[in-house]
């Protein structure tokens, strides 16, 4: 893989470039101050916020001016999911979730965010949340619970740069990797350090640092030491991502996502990961349409305290043409899986697939969320989509065709198909309606496949108001 030492190296020099850019001043007090935020990445925040007040004399007027007149925003939610999954009861989710932030303006550079949410079941409690016990219903992982969903410092002070410290939203391209599971009525933020620049003609530097992920799951969660369901995940996990958009054709974005997960309990450290990638992503002219286009490649091992030694990829590719009245696409995603994988001081030979446990899984490989961890004999995902707008709707219809990447003597390769089809509707830019449906079709038994690969269906109806 010495294309891909290349690239890390190329990486980190980029990097170092735009880093002569920034004000090491502030660089060094934040660095000094880290402790808080790793120890106490919530209740830190005031207590970093003080230290940094103390570093200038503020006029009153101009401080009042900075946290009167910021913005606030609202977003409220209703609603409704029905799943129909083999040996489980029929779920029946009426929810309903509010948000409500303010973001003050900027005094001296520096600035703060404060948003929470609270997420209320209406109507009968018929489903499982992961926080309510009703484990004979199909899961709606959307819990009752009120959160701190969003408490940042951020610093604007220096040209082309903005840092923030606290808990915030991440979203990294597609959010293939890094995404804040904008689906769920409990999104997904980050206790992180991030810092973006955009010094470089036509660059976007992203660095950060994760110390914990709050997950969909919430606080509430019955199984907080159980990786798939547990509603925090503390980590140390530096993140890097370069987006350079000066080329007509195509933006390149090269990353590096460096996952180390503190906690022992349920073996989250098989989800400590060193992921490497390079990401192509553009369209063309062609007569009066356009012609779309997306390459993706990545490496991924072991990383930090993972126990499993292994190396796999994954692979993107889609193409697409869009013809104003609608957009079709053709695309194929492949994670891989390493069938030589062994457990670190043993001879046990595994399987270990290929897993990007912070994307907004949602959106890939199917609106049923059969595939929210890969399976061990990894995923390949054959799908075509249409897209257009009728009478003010926008309409997508998507069909997925999953195989496995590798298999064994006992296991067969092809896992299901998949039906997605949404209807969508905004009214200004305040208000939307939607209606969204997944139909997923196993093949084979889950002892030739994977755990959970039984027919599953699944409505969802939402209306959203929002400033």
């Amino acid at each position: 893989m010495n294309h891909f030492y290349n690239f890390k190296l190329a990486f980190h020099a980029l990097l170092a470039r735009g880093q002569r850019d920034f004000d090491f001043k502030c660089s060094k007090f934040i660095l000094e101050n880290a402790v808080l935020l790793k120890r106490y990445p919530v209740s830190s925040i005031a207590a970093l916020s003080a230290l940094l007040f103390t570093q200038s004399v503020w006029a009153a007027d101009t401080l009042t001016d900075a946290l009167t007149g910021g913005k606030a925003s609202a977003n409220l939610q209703y609603r409704y999911e029905g799943v129909s999954q083999v040996g489980k009861l029929t779920a029946n989710a009426s929810t309903v979730r509010l948000r409500l932030g303010y973001e003050t303006g900027t005094f001296n550079g520096f600035g703060a965010m404060i948003e929470a949410e609270t997420l209320k079941t209406l109507g009968g409690d018929n489903y499982d949340s992961k926080a309510n016990g009703l484990t004979q219903y199909a899961t709606v992982a959307d819990p009752e619970a009120t959160e701190v969903n969003q408490a940042y410092l951020s610093f604007s002070g220096v040209a082309n740069t903005n840092a923030k410290w606290g808990r915030q939203r991440i979203k990294l391209d597609n959010d293939r990797f890094i995404g804040n599971v904008g689906w769920r009525q409990n999104e997904q933020t980050f206790d992180s350090f991030t810092l973006v620049n955009k010094s470089l003609p036509s660059t976007t530097l992203t660095a950060g640092y994760i110390t914990n992920v709050n997950r969909v799951f919430s606080d509430n969660s019955l199984t907080p030491t159980v990786f798939t369901t547990a509603g925090n995940a503390k980590m140390r996990s530096p993140i890097f991502n370069v987006n350079y958009k000066g080329w007509s054709f195509a933006e390149v974005v090269g990353y590096a996502y460096l996952l180390d997960y503190t906690d022992t309990d349920d073996k989250f450290n098989l989800f400590s990961t060193d992921t490497y990638g390079l990401r192509l992503n553009g369209s063309a002219p062609m007569g009066g349409n356009k012609l779309l286009y997306t390459a993706e490649f990545a490496s991924q091992s072991d990383g930090g305290n993972n126990t499993v030694n292994y190396k796999t990829n994954y692979t993107f590719l889609e193409g697409g043409i869009d013809i104003t009245s609608a957009v079709f696409k053709l695309g194929y995603e492949v994670l891989g899986t390493d069938t030589g994988a062994n457990t670190k001081g043993t001879t046990t030979i595994v399987q270990k697939s290929f897993s990007t446990p912070l994307a907004t899984l949602h959106s890939f490989n199917g609106w049923a969320d059969m595939f929210l961890t890969t399976p061990a004999q990894g995923l390949k995902d054959t799908y075509v989509s249409a897209g257009t707008k009728l009478a003010g709707f926008n309409l997508e219809a998507v069909y997925h065709d999953y195989r496995a990447d590798k298999t064994t003597v006992i296991q067969i390769s092809n896992f299901g198909t998949e039906w997605n089809l949404m209807a969508t509707k905004a009214f200004g830019k305040n208000y939307t309606i939607g209606l969204k449906y997944a139909d997923y079709k196993a093949k084979g038994i889950a002892a030739t496949t994977f755990a959970t690969n039984v027919n599953t269906k699944k409505t969802w109806l939402w209306c959203e108001f929002k400033f």
